[in-house]
């Protein structure tokens, strides 16, 4: 199957999942709720390994570089942009998505040659138009910018691509399976998640004692769907494909999102998003000719 229909799926996932990860980051805490869909995302990615043929053999050094990918990206970067969600909320955060497939192109190309044709170039800005898109939408709707939460935000984004990177990197050295690398990266994520509470005093177990069942329920299927599955496929996506446009293509993540929040709440699609929603489908038609 195409690294890029994998990605497809992971940001479908995501984006189901991000509106469990949204509610209730306002509702408990964007730390707590990172630490629970981490950890809930380990022990179901250790399963998976066990019940479909175990671990194999791997290099130490190789297992720690997928570790600190997970530590980098999942742990710490996520952290930030859950903290950025909370405050500007979905829309506004992904401009600053817009650099991400920049960040990601030059370190791709530096570390492992990967060179952005003519076709690759123009998907990538016809994923980069639909966030303009968004951002657009929601400085008509705000009328400003939060300079402490976009540097926030600014923050998970470079943090994020630094974990991609690394996480090819393991890829290229290890002949391990993309489970066996989730695996490893979510240990990496919740060393992370170990460090915040210790230094911002996260009661994990105590909040989570307190949550009713209806929530911890809810807070288990978002944590599966945006969390075990979306890194599934999107794991798979970056074992074999161009990094600078699975970055770009992260935008699929909000069209979903937004589009889930439509049904949610009984509303129709705004012009912006139909917009941002054709641009991406005639990205992906390139990208996938």
């Amino acid at each position: 199957m195409s690294p890029y229909i994998y990605a497809l799926c992971g940001f479908f996932c995501f984006g189901l999942g991000s509106q469990f990860f949204t509610k209730f980051s306002r509702r408990i805490s964007p730390i707590w709720i990172n630490c629970f869909k981490g950890a809930f995302a380990c022990f179901c990615f250790l399963v998976t390994v066990v019940v479909t043929g175990g671990f194999h053999a791997v290099n130490m050094a190789h297992a720690l570089i997928f570790a600190a990918s997970g530590f980098v990206g999942l742990g710490i970067g996520d952290f930030f942009l859950m903290k950025a969600f909370k405050e500007m909320g979905p829309g506004r955060v992904m401009i600053i998505f817009a650099i991400q497939p920049m960040i990601t192109g030059l370190l791709s190309f530096l570390i492992f040659g990967q060179k952005i044709d003519g076709v690759k170039f123009v998907s990538i800005a016809l994923f980069i138009s639909c966030i303009f898109i968004f951002s657009f939408e929601s400085y008509k709707k705000n009328g400003h910018w939060a300079l402490l939460a976009t540097t926030i935000a600014l923050s998970g984004v470079v943090l994020d691509s630094c974990g991609v990177i690394l996480t090819r990197y393991a890829f290229n050295l290890s002949s391990l399976r993309p489970v066996e690398g989730n695996f490893y990266r979510s240990l990496g994520a919740v060393a992370a998640f170990i460090l915040v509470c210790n230094i911002v005093k996260v009661d994990f177990f105590k909040t989570l004692k307190n949550l009713k069942k209806k929530v911890t329920i809810e807070i288990l299927i978002g944590s599966f769907i945006g969390a075990y599955l979306s890194l599934m496929f999107y794991l798979a996506a970056i074992q074999s494909g161009h990094l600078a446009s699975l970055s770009a293509m992260s935008i699929v993540g909000v069209l979903f999102a937004a589009g889930f929040e439509c049904l949610f709440e009984k509303k129709w699609p705004s012009k912006y998003l139909v917009a941002a929603f054709i641009l991406f489908s005639i990205g992906m038609f390139l990208l996938l000719k």
